[in-house]
């Protein structure tokens, strides 16, 4: 079931969001050299490596780390990457994991394939199984703010409560959170 809500939304998502991404996509490319999205190694189900696009929102070349564990995360972003990041408009290609079945719209996000700590928590509590998501139960109880242990505390409460009305819970949690911008960093 959550499979076909999954994609049922996502080619309802992809319809309606068409021409926003085409516009994020001449804006990136007009306001910074380099490609448009930017393709992630993260850590899936049963922590299988995939390739996540985003859409660019720092220069080329700068370290594969999370925000967080760079120097100056200011430096390194695009002209329009805080914007892309504020908004989450960042997150939008994503839908494209979604359809592959890489992703679920609601999981526990993606681990940077170098977040060793964060998956080795994960696969000790089970979280490893679940799809990662777009949008997860720790992404709007405190996103970025969390530390790991907390995060993974929040992920492990998604896997004994997931269900298809939890899950839309979460997605109108997160649609109110990214139109406050609440928990967002940078």
């Amino acid at each position: 079931m959550k499979r076909l809500f999954d994609l049922m939304l996502a080619l309802c998502a992809a319809v309606v969001l068409a021409l926003p991404v085409a516009m994020v996509v001449v804006a990136v490319r007009l306001t910074s050299p380099g490609p448009a999205l930017y393709w992630s190694d993260r850590v899936g189900r049963n922590n299988k490596i995939f390739k996540m696009p985003k859409f660019r929102s720092m220069r080329v070349g700068t370290p594969a780390v999370a925000t967080h564990l760079l120097a100056n995360p200011k430096a390194h972003l695009t002209p329009i990457g805080s914007f892309l990041r504020k908004s989450s408009l960042d997150e939008l290609p994503q839908l494209w994991s979604i359809l592959l079945g890489d992703m679920s719209f609601v999981g526990p996000r993606p681990a940077l394939f170098n977040q060793h700590d964060l998956i080795a928590l994960r696969t000790r509590y089970g979280v490893h199984e679940l799809l990662p998501g777009l949008t997860g139960w720790a992404q709007i109880n405190g996103r970025d703010e969390l530390p790991i242990p907390d995060k993974v505390q929040l992920d492990v409460e998604y896997l004994r409560r997931q269900s298809l009305w939890f899950d839309i819970r979460i997605l109108w949690l997160t649609f109110v959170k990214v139109i406050r911008r609440d928990g967002i960093t940078h």
